[in-house]
């Protein structure tokens, strides 16, 4: 079954873009026909033929309009990627959902708790299926370190510790400690109330709640800023409270000299420690206690079946973010191509809109501990 999607954003010379597209199509299993890709017509349109739309018709000017075109045809799309600035998310996931087409959108889910909340009611009051692109958590090895934790295979958790360090807002920076603050990332009206804990934390957030099922029960967070000039935080250290006497950590930064793309998370239990990062993401670490270090490597036939369905190339050859991105879609694809044959799909998970309304809740109260002089805040 070929299923049919649109995008919205992703124009010509969009990172962000180019990944979702690479990410829907790399198993042949969805096929772009529509758009609304840019607000210039002109970079609309050729985005449209670098992407082989064929019929042009299907270039819309913008999400509403191709929303409605496209729910009044016949073969209209079976799912729409929203790859806009985050304060967009919310207006269109909800346009989309209201004409009762599913939705794969980037993070962060929405600015603020409670458009989250309604985007997360109106998926379950027309049965939409919302996926989030937390990217990491589409790792072969990450779903590997799941299953393992599952089967109880490190014990009972005691501790987890998460990270994500980059440096390139300190690389960015002149000498003088001055900053060109005009791209919209640094605009807290389009990123909402955080730069580093919104855009990279959340990140690590998600990869606990992917890799171990655990969920944040209370943070106590201390953010830094440099540049001084910047109005949000580029540094953010949070302490995590999961209940039941399991304690964690968040370290997440864009001024981590040294770093590029450092996410990571450590997971330490009464019978062992699960360790993976991005900088070996084939490779997962498991240590069983009082025994040395075994090495799982991606594509082995020892890997769980929910692990080896995602692995592309035989074991020892190197698979990377594209593959990522293409793991959460490929994930989305397999529930939603059951979901529309009406039958049960084979154990595939992704990040949902359910865990888009947490990762805003987590930045919220992050946000509330650091303005509050880092005091404890509940999630709840």
């Amino acid at each position: 079954m070929e299923l049919k999607f649109g995008m919205v954003g992703g124009g010509i010379g969009s990172y962000i873009g180019d990944l979702h597209y690479r990410g829907a199509t790399m198993d042949d299993m969805a096929v772009l026909v529509c758009g609304a890709f840019s607000r210039n017509p002109e970079t609309n349109l050729a985005t449209a033929k670098k992407r082989h739309i064929t019929d042009m018709s299907r270039v819309y000017s913008d999400y509403r309009e191709m929303a409605e075109k496209e729910t009044a045809r016949e073969d209209g799309i079976d799912f729409v990627s929203i790859m806009t600035p985050n304060n967009t998310h919310y207006e269109i996931a909800k346009c989309f959902m209201e004409h009762g087409i599913h939705v794969m959108c980037d993070k962060p889910l929405a600015i603020g708790i409670e458009e989250a909340e309604e985007l997360s009611w109106i998926a379950k009051e027309k049965d939409i299926l919302f996926g989030m692109t937390y990217t990491y958590t589409g790792y072969a090895a990450v779903r590997q370190g799941r299953e393992m934790i599952r089967k109880g295979m490190i014990g009972d958790i005691i501790h987890v510790r998460a990270e994500y360090p980059e440096d390139w807002i300190i690389s960015m920076t002149e000498d003088d400690g001055t900053i060109d603050d005009s791209a919209w990332r640094f605009n807290p009206d389009i990123i909402g109330p955080s730069l580093t804990t919104n855009d990279i934390g959340t990140h690590a957030e998600q990869m606990i709640v992917q890799f171990t099922g655990l969920s944040i029960k209370r943070v106590l967070a201390r953010f830094d800023t440099y540049p001084r000039t910047l109005k949000l935080e580029t540094n953010s250290t949070v302490l995590l409270d999961f209940g039941n006497q399991i304690s964690g950590e968040i370290w997440a930064s864009n001024i981590a000299i040294g770093h590029e793309c450092g996410c990571k998370i450590y997971v330490i239990g009464t019978k062992g420690a699960l360790e993976w990062t991005n900088d070996e993401p084939d490779i997962l670490k498991y240590t069983p206690k009082a025994l040395p270090t075994q090495i799982y490597s991606a594509g082995r036939d020892y890997f769980e079946p929910e692990s080896q369905r995602l692995s592309r190339v035989a074991q020892g050859h190197h698979e990377g973010y594209f593959e990522a991105f293409g793991n959460l879609y490929h994930s989305y694809l397999k529930v939603l191509e059951a979901r529309l044959e009406n039958r049960e799909p084979e154990n595939y998970t992704f990040p949902t809109v359910d865990d888009g309304v947490h990762g805003i809740r987590f930045v919220e109260a992050c946000v509330e501990s650091n303005k509050n002089g880092n005091t404890w805040v509940s999630l709840d």
